[in-house]
């Protein structure tokens, strides 16, 4: 079972990646992406918890990680093959895979995404780990706006595209060195939010 969902996740991944979905992907709205992302993102938490039942939220979170690394060696890898002109394709991909990490660790962690505010504070998260600092006033409507600020940044790390083929596992090696620093960052903020959050119940249940 558990491979035949790795299979799954595998296929959708390059689906993904086709030129139509890419190009559905850059429209997409940041706040509908996040939203929607909700409920799928509840049922891999939940799946996750099952399989782990005495796992802990970093345990779980480290899991999740692994998750969307695998993805993103992928994406570096079939991206790499192509060169520099895949650069724009392979950065709305990773800002996507981004943002649907985040989405999961947030749920992980018991937020409430459909706070505008817990959405603002997702895309803060998002664009300090990539050095663009708070996006709460600054940042782009729709996804693909803020691949383009990512590449105008500097892009996520773009050694060795020029050589195809060969640069292709290097790709897939920074794909998925920034997606794991990127979700240790994420568990950093949010067992600061999760403490918080335990520190009012327990002075709720003082009080009551």
């Amino acid at each position: 079972m558990a491979f035949y969902d790795a299979f799954v996740a595998q296929l959708s991944v390059f689906k993904k990646l086709s030129p139509p979905e890419l190009k559905k992907l850059a429209g997409a709205r940041l706040s509908d992406l996040v939203l929607q992302e909700i409920s799928r993102s509840r049922k891999r938490v939940a799946d996750l918890e099952k399989r782990f039942p005495s796992a802990g939220p970093k345990e779980l979170a480290q899991h999740l990680i692994e998750g969307k690394k695998a993805m993103a060696s992928m994406a570096g890898g079939v991206s790499g093959v192509f060169g520099l002109i895949s650069v724009p394709a392979d950065l709305v991909f990773m800002t996507w895979l981004q943002i649907i990490l985040l989405v999961d660790m947030a749920t992980l962690y018991k937020v409430n995404l459909k706070s505008e505010r817990a959405r603002g504070e997702l895309l803060d998260l998002f664009g300090y780990a990539n050095g663009l600092g708070s996006l709460r006033r600054s940042s782009p409507k729709v996804l693909g706006g803020l691949a383009a600020k990512l590449l105008a940044k500097g892009g996520l790390p773009t050694l060795g595209r020029a050589m195809p083929l060969v640069a292709a596992p290097i790709t897939a090696y920074l794909n998925n060195h920034h997606i794991q620093s990127v979700g240790e960052q994420a568990v950093r903020f949010y067992e600061g939010f999760d403490k918080a959050h335990a520190k009012a119940r327990s002075r709720t249940k003082k009080t009551g």
